[in-house]
């Protein structure tokens, strides 16, 4: 066996890709705490806190041929679109090679934009690919269209814990943002059980919520106060262009400038799906407090 995979052949397992990711992790956890064969697939090393049990493949979903092994014998699989609508994605490649390895159930978490911005190059046409190619593998299939994570206000830790200030454009202008887990827990009912194959499901938390809001539930769960620094359009441009490609850019700028009627809609999968209402940003920040102290 590889020094770079850990897989229990012979038994039926589901794989998740992205398993180190926001949505990944706590999808792991749920389906391993819930007693099912799990493989867990990432680029880099297996993550010390991988649950006990969990195999794990390092993979590249860009290089689609590295997943052999983790395919081989699993019946399900969580494939995470790598990101701002797949980029660097061959959108046939991975479901053709899962059917392949015998796969029966795909659930892919796609987002929102690709039916919100379907004009968009980065948002709309490679992932609705994606989203066309699952749809067409011949397996049964469950589509995710997140909108914007809460976790996306990781990107205020350093200066969270180091100033107390969050910096944002759009200081009030709010999206519907969801939690991680939330879609975690989705997809690991979507992964187990049959009346979810066919679906897609948008996944938005509970109530539009602001930047300037986001600050202030970071600041009561710290239980100190957060001072926000609203940036220019150009000023948050001039940022986001040194980690995310300028196309992508431009059209997350849009949405968090003028967000359409579809990205602002409250959905119900959430609720439909998991019997609850969806968490709140304010109770994501709580959980993840000590990643701003």
């Amino acid at each position: 066996m590889s020094a770079e995979s850990t897989v229990n052949k012979g038994v039926f397992v589901i794989v998740v890709t992205g398993a180190t990711g926001n949505v990944g992790r706590p999808l792991v956890q749920a389906l391993a705490t819930a007693g099912l064969e799990v493989r867990a697939v990432s680029r880099g090393l297996a993550p010390v806190d991988l649950p006990g049990g969990v195999g794990h493949v390092r993979a590249d979903l860009a290089a689609p041929e590295s997943l052999r092994a983790a395919l081989d014998g699993a019946e399900a699989l969580f494939l995470h679109d790598g990101g701002a609508g797949g980029q660097g994605l061959d959108p046939r490649a991975i479901p053709e090679l899962a059917r392949a390895a015998g796969v029966q159930r795909v659930v892919l978490l796609s987002s929102q934009g690709v039916a919100t911005r379907p004009e968009s190059a980065s948002h709309g046409s490679v992932g609705l690919a994606i989203d066309e190619a699952v749809r067409e593998s011949g397996l049964a299939w469950t589509i995710l269209r997140p909108g914007g994570f809460a976790s996306n206000a990781y990107a205020w830790v350093e200066s969270v814990r180091g100033e107390r200030t969050v910096a944002a454009p759009f200081g009030d202008v709010g999206l519907p943002v969801v939690d991680p887990m939330d879609i975690a827990e989705v997809a690991a009912m979507a992964l187990r059980k049959d009346e979810h194959a066919g679906q897609v499901y948008e996944l938005t938390g509970p109530a539009v919520v602001t930047p300037r809001q986001q600050a202030e539930a970071i600041g009561a769960a710290l239980g100190e106060p957060i001072r926000f620094v609203e940036l220019t359009r150009a000023e948050a441009h001039a940022r986001m262009v040194t980690f995310m490609p300028e196309p992508v850019v431009e059209t997350t700028l849009n949405v968090l400038g003028e967000p359409n009627a579809a990205e602002l809609r409250l959905s119900p999968d959430v609720e439909r799906v998991l019997g609850r209402a969806p968490h709140s940003f304010a109770e994501w920040a709580l959980r993840n407090v000590e990643a701003f102290r």
